[in-house]
């Protein structure tokens, strides 16, 4: 008897374990069962590959309405198909307001299919065919290699941006306000995007953005403040870099970045709050300063945005101040912040292009989405991954909306009365009696005005109890006056994280309000939100009060 396991003697023709006397009796070399042993372990693996395979990758399935469109492959098309798929083409820009978005080599379920580069080739070229069709350019966004089985050869995708000025409009603008604490790099992060050139590390970049002389001695934007971005229709960054004037900007321009430079400090928190009320910014930007991080108004700038429902991303700054433990501990910190409970936020660091192309895509798909830049604005670091995103980002708004919007009746508030001087030779109105929050509405809407109104709130934050008689500053879109509360309907007062609804009367004049409005009230640590549920009309508001004065005489005697 042989002892296989010392011998490992195998007879090829003699049974599977090879126990007959094929070999003679002699031991089989180690070199001859080192080779057996890879052959073995290469069909097993090749065996659990089979068995085992990676899922193939998906996207969300295609969606008709939107402006992403799947395309397995666009390779030589007949006469007609062009022409339906330029067709097409024009569907996704006016559904992006100008912008479109193409997967290539991805089915329209989302599977991740991928192309040769032969097809890619070809697809590209026709890709760009049918933009040039359509007056739009491309710009590749980045390329992406599928190899999620062993046995194929590894393919790409690609993502394709396409981008064409709308025919009704010169370009597609996007509003988006500058939040953070003061000392935070606000204004010095805009001057580097805007002017085109990198800061001293003294806050040369700044200057041209204050718009007072008590700004540029403290280095502390105390008003609200408009600077422009630009990007053409290659995705290429249009700034005052090369052009003189913001004339010039737009029209080099397909796309608009409108950035509103808002003050950080806590005694000018009535004119941050009126600039994310009354200029309805489509995003947030909330810069936070790597060495402090989140300090002084930090959090109440991100609770103003979140309660008006405004999409938040951030942006870290000065990292070349502080080593990159302090970064990391700054970016954790915020992380922490962003998952609370109040929050809800996914946090997502864009630290690659690749990054800022899916942070861009998911911001506006997804509330939860909150991308996190960490950049200088003195040595450069990672400032194009910034300008990457705001390239991609894509408008709230689809076309539908638009039209929507297009049909209803006009309506202009009035947030600047400086602003309204200069087209005095237009208009056949004087600036004598305009005032901050007035609107200017068309005949055909009835415009009324109210002293009083009823407004479903939620008390965010009060230090004892909130009831009748109370006093807050009242924020609706443009308008900003103090307002009493006149009562609470079914309570007597309310506590933080009650909700209730309240009517308010102003103290000064009486003001144009809609229905539905969002509203944001304050007075010391008292914040509060909530929306516009009914409007009181001046005759009735007259006759309430003379009932309420009637009522409490009769009290009193």
């Amino acid at each position: 008897m042989v002892d296989l396991s010392e011998s490992g003697a195998v007879s090829p023709g003699h049974g599977r374990h090879g126990q007959g006397s094929g070999n003679n009796g002699k031991k089989t070399s180690k070199k001859a069962r080192t080779r057996r042993g890879k052959r073995g372990r290469r069909r097993r693996n090749k065996k659990n590959n089979r068995n085992n395979k990676t899922p193939p990758p998906y996207l969300p399935p295609e969606a008709e309405e939107g402006n992403i469109e799947y395309k397995l492959k666009l390779v030589n098309p007949t006469q007609y198909r062009f022409e339906h798929l330029a067709t097409q083409l024009k569907w996704r820009l006016q559904e992006g307001r100008g912008e479109a978005v193409y997967q290539i080599g991805v089915e329209d379920n989302g599977l991740l299919v991928g192309l040769t580069e032969a097809d890619m080739k070809a697809s590209l070229k026709t890709l760009k065919r049918m933009a040039e069709k359509v007056g739009a350019d491309i710009t590749l966004l980045r390329e992406r290699e599928v190899d999620y089985d062993l046995d194929r050869n590894t393919r790409k995708i690609a993502e394709v941006l396409v981008r064409k000025v709308p025919d009704d409009q010169q370009f597609l603008d996007l509003r988006v306000a500058v939040l953070g604490n003061v000392d935070a790099g606000k204004s010095t992060l805009l001057g580097v995007l805007t002017q085109g050139e990198l800061d001293n590390g003294r806050g040369r970049a700044r200057l041209n953005l204050f718009r007072h002389l008590h700004e540029i001695q403290t280095g502390r934007t105390s008003s609200i403040s408009f600077e422009i971005l630009g990007f053409n229709s290659k995705g290429e960054v249009v700034n005052y870099s090369e052009s003189r004037t913001a004339e010039e900007i737009c029209e080099s321009s397909s796309k608009m970045i409108t950035f509103i430079d808002l003050a950080g400090h806590h005694k000018y928190l009535k004119t941050t709050i009126f600039g994310l009320t009354s200029y309805c910014p489509d995003f947030a930007m909330l810069v936070v300063s790597a060495n402090t991080g989140i300090a002084g108004t930090t959090r109440e700038h991100l609770g103003l945005a979140m309660a008006l429902k405004v999409p938040i991303f951030i942006v870290v700054s000065k990292v070349d101040l502080c080593s990159r433990g302090t970064v990391e501990r700054t970016v954790r910190q915020l992380e922490r912040v962003l998952k609370q409970p109040g929050c809800n936020k996914v946090p997502m660091v864009v630290s690659s292009p690749d990054d800022a192309v899916t942070a861009a895509q998911q911001f506006t798909q997804s509330s939860c989405i909150t991308p996190i830049f960490t950049l200088s604005t003195v040595s450069g670091e990672s400032l194009d991954l910034l300008k990457v995103f705001l390239n991609i980002l894509p408008p709230l708004s689809n076309s539908k909306e638009q039209e929507e919007l297009m049909q209803q009746l006009t309506e202009f508030q009035v947030s600047s009365v400086a602003i309204i001087c200069q087209c005095q030779r237009v208009m056949t109105v004087t600036s004598d009696w305009l005032l901050q929050g007035m609107v200017m509405v068309s005949p055909k809407m009835n415009p009324t005005i109210c002293c009083q109104f009823e407004a479903a709130i939620v008390l965010l934050f009060h230090a004892k109890t909130f009831r009748r008689g109370s006093q807050v500053t009242v924020h609706v879109g443009n308008v900003r006056q103090t307002a009493t509360v006149e009562c609470l309907h079914g309570k007597d007062e309310l506590r933080t994280g009650e909700r209730a609804v309240v009517r308010f009367r102003f103290i000064k004049h009486p003001e144009y309000l809609r229905l539905g409005a969002k509203l944001l009230f304050r007075e010391g640590v008292t914040k509060g939100i909530g929306h516009v549920s009914r409007l009181l009309p001046p005759f009735q508001n007259h006759d309430q009060n003379q009932n309420q004065n009637h009522d409490q005489n009769l009290q009193e005697h």
